[in-house]
């Protein structure tokens, strides 16, 4: 039998302020706070990076999360050529390259969750 997956990635590419409040992180926090996962991460992508680097209510989100337990982390790629990594990492998010980690996430067929 095959073990349980106890680790979900949220890949966050969406950089509506709505779904960012009302899925991304209400989906992560509430699912460490109620025992649905044992490890959440989300992986800031794309648009979201620039979201997350000019929007105070987003940057408040994610201390809450980070509060919770939820690792927070950006692709490095996205973060320099938007120019937000050094806001990124004052939040306390890891900024790291994330092509063959996401590559090694979907290989393994780990659960990934795609906002």
């Amino acid at each position: 039998m095959e073990s349980k997956k106890t680790h979900l990635y949220l890949l966050w590419t969406n950089d509506n302020v709505i779904t960012a409040e009302k899925m991304v992180f209400m989906y992560a926090v509430n699912s460490l706070l109620q025992g649905w996962w044992e490890k959440v991460t989300i992986i800031i992508w794309g648009a979201t990076a620039k979201l997350v680097g000019e929007n105070r209510d987003i940057q408040e989100m994610i201390r809450e999360a980070q509060e919770a337990g939820v690792l927070v982390t950006a692709c490095k790629a996205c973060a320099d050529q938007l120019e937000v990594t050094q806001t990124l990492e004052e939040l306390g998010i890891e900024v790291r390259y994330w092509g063959l980690p996401l590559t090694e996430i979907l290989t393994n067929e780990e659960k990934l969750l795609t906002v």
